[in-house]
């Protein structure tokens, strides 16, 4: 029988949705009947979406997509494309509906299948993808066939500026595209944005928004994400240049710039929202993920990682600022999880970082996290000293962001991560906070860069008894490189004899690190 999307079910759980990212503001409960006097007509987008890249390397082994009437597929097995999409824009709650054109067929005759894509929409109020989907399946010579209309395929991690959004396939994708697991699984990153610049939206769109924000001469001002830039009337465009998407606002802006008709955030306060970017360290995630650890990162609590084991972004910020003082301090939410080594229902390398908290004072500060390692929980660790490229902080439309933020190894998080000494470089942090409810943060999504290459050796400081050690860095030892760097010593922060037995091979060396130490801390409890 038909899939039929539940309306209601997938609004409450966009409003939850809307209060972790803070950067676009979502669709409410019962909003819809007064913000349809609101809706302003939108055409001529584009929405790329590859589904899930191990769906389309099956189907491209056993058969082949096919993509007509509107519908393209990238080269070399790609992502897909559908085309001329239209349909609204919501001037009250800053959301947009569209349906776009395309029919996409991957079918595979040694496998008996044929499923069908059609009437492709986004919805950001909702933050889904849906279509029609028919499913033809053979057994036997039996051909069984099932269809949906408005098939909920994937939620998504809807951004300000609507490019490589981070997608969850749902159960009714795993279902019709044959696979249970595909179900609660991270799809590929999805892109919406404007093609061509249509000549029939209406010239005062960007008048339109919340009563309290008006149209001013800095071109940065406008209506909210994801408004549509009128270029009849929108100061400093250009009618022929290319439209960035459904959030035309510059990217040298973090939001609607301030009015005559509203009050600008006091120089102090409490921070309303916040995002927080950071990688921990690159080669650190790469070793995780790599054939040695062959384990796996995960991201929890509100969470996300970027694609292709990116950088990490956290959550709903909390804490205080002062602008004069150039002073903040910011709490995250969000946790991840580092797991490799695994042998039978254990993992030699078990790290959680959560509720991570930064501060800011005159440029220079702290990174802070409860760690849980291999079971055993330290709250408050200092991970890293925070350096910025200034010692102001500078609201600009009621947000604060400071990128690019040096964050550098202390002792407490040499302990925490074993191989990598105090004083090595982590991946920089990245860090925007809200300072008023209305205020619009930029696209979440750390940049994960700025990290340096540790340059070798072991945390000389040891120290049974502490949060545990993850095995993981660049530090010199025999055997190949791991993610661009070579698999970490175990050095002097292992007891001898744990290290006598496999001396003789890296790929022992790095698998054995974490048990060591853990069999260190069992004895350091047991002696106590």
């Amino acid at each position: 029988m038909p899939v039929r999307r539940h309306r209601p079910t997938a609004l409450a759980a966009a409003v939850a949705t809307a209060t972790a990212l803070g950067a676009t503001a979502l669709a409410a409960l019962g909003g819809a009947t007064t913000a349809s006097a609101a809706e302003t007509p939108l055409s001529g987008y584009e929405l790329t979406w590859g589904i899930k890249q191990s769906y389309r390397t099956y189907v491209g082994m056993f058969g082949a997509f096919t993509a007509s009437e509107g519908a393209t597929q990238a080269a070399g097995n790609g992502a897909f494309t559908f085309t001329k999409g239209t349909g609204t824009y919501d001037t009250a709650t800053h959301t947009v509906d569209l349906a776009f054109e395309g029919r996409l067929v991957s079918a595979s005759a040694a496998h008996g299948f044929e499923i069908t894509l059609t009437d492709v929409r986004f919805d950001s109020a909702a933050g889904e993808i849906t279509a029609d989907v028919k499913k033809v399946a053979t057994t036997d010579g039996t051909a069984t066939t099932t269809e949906g209309d408005d098939v909920p395929l994937a939620t998504v991690d809807v951004t300000r500026d609507t490019t490589d959004m981070a997608t969850t396939l749902t159960a009714e994708a795993g279902e019709y595209l044959g696979n249970a697991g595909y179900a609660g699984a991270a799809g590929d990153p999805l892109t919406v944005t404007r093609k061509t610049q249509p000549s029939t939206e209406p010239s005062t769109v960007p008048s339109t928004g919340p009563t309290t924000r008006e149209p001013t001469s800095d071109p940065s001002t406008g209506p909210a994400d994801p408004e549509p830039t009128a270029p009849q009337t929108t100061p400093g465009a250009s009618p022929g240049s290319p439209d960035p998407g459904p959030h035309p606002a510059p990217t040298t802006s973090t939001g609607a710039s301030p009015t005559a008709a509203r009050d600008v955030a006091p120089a102090k306060g409490a921070i309303a929202d916040g995002t927080l970017g950071w990688g921990v360290k690159e080669s650190f995630r790469s070793y995780v993920v790599g054939p040695i650890a062959d384990g796996e990162v995960t991201v929890s609590g509100g969470a996300v990682q970027a694609a292709g084991n990116g950088a990490f972004t956290f959550k709903d910020a909390t804490g205080t600022y002062d602008t004069d003082a150039g002073k903040l301090t910011a709490a995250f939410k969000g946790a991840v999880t580092f797991k490799g080594h695994r042998s039978g229902d254990t993992y030699g390398l078990d790290l959680t970082l959560s509720n991570l908290k930064a501060t800011l004072d005159g440029g220079t500060g702290t990174l802070s996290a409860d760690v849980n390692s291999l079971g055993e929980q330290t709250k408050g660790v200092v991970l890293a000293d925070l350096e910025a490229g200034s010692g102001g902080l500078k609201a600009d439309a009621d947000v604060i962001t400071v990128d690019g933020i040096a964050a550098t190894l202390t002792g407490a998080g040499a302990e925490v991560f074993g191989n990598y000494p105090a004083g090595t470089a982590l991946d920089a942090v990245d860090l925007s906070v809200a300072l008023t409810d209305d205020a619009r943060l930029p696209s979440s999504g750390g940049s994960g860069t700025g990290g340096g290459a540790a340059t070798g050796g072991a945390d000389a400081t040891g120290g049974a008894g502490g949060t545990g050690s993850a095995v993981g860095g660049t530090g010199t030892t025999t055997g190949g490189s791991i993610g661009g760097g070579s698999l970490a010593t175990t050095g002097t922060s292992l007891p001898g004899p744990a290290l006598g037995a496999a001396a003789g091979a890296a790929v022992v060396v790095g698998a054995g690190a974490v048990y060591a130490t853990r069999r260190r801390r069992t004895r350091a409890r047991s002696a106590g």
